[in-house]
């Protein structure tokens, strides 16, 4: 018998579910399925750009695990591209977490919070510069700054 699978940490549900190639009609497409885990997986190793350590930390499991995921992830997605499949984002064995953002700016060093789910910022809120990053609320030296400033 089986182990039961481990439920992965999922900092944000996803708000887009489906993605189709333009211009075939959906009667006509094949679809494959990414699970919300899976699509965790590619926003945290391929958008994040962390470790596959630091990647299975944050989502509760080992590293062999991520990259397992992260693998089938990736196999998932070359398929719809390739192959003009429909893709839709759903079922995994996950739970959502809020997961606190906090920013620093790289020019002005301002650091600020915004709400899970909403994206990248457009900019900093103090000198309106594209060039910031993210880091873990354990890993912030000092608190950030209020967003209500």
């Amino acid at each position: 018998m089986a182990r039961p699978k481990k439920r992965r940490t999922v900092a944000v549900h996803p708000s887009v579910s489906y993605f189709k190639p333009r211009g075939i009609p959906m009667l006509d497409l094949e679809e494959v399925q990414l699970t919300i885990d899976e699509r965790e997986a590619l926003r945290l190793a391929d958008l994040d750009d962390l470790s596959h350590e630091e990647a299975g930390r944050r989502m509760g499991v080992s590293r062999a695990t991520f990259g397992r995921i992260i693998q089938r992830a990736r196999r998932v997605l070359a398929d719809a591209l390739i192959n003009g499949k429909a893709i839709r984002i759903e079922g995994g064995s996950y739970r959502i977490v809020s997961e606190e953002r906090i920013f620093v700016c790289n020019g002005c060093r301002k650091r600020w919070r915004e709400p899970p789910g909403t994206g990248r910022p457009a900019g900093c809120p103090q000198c309106g510069g594209d060039d910031f990053h993210r880091v873990s609320a354990s890993s912030a030296a000092a608190p950030p700054e209020n967003t209500a400033d």
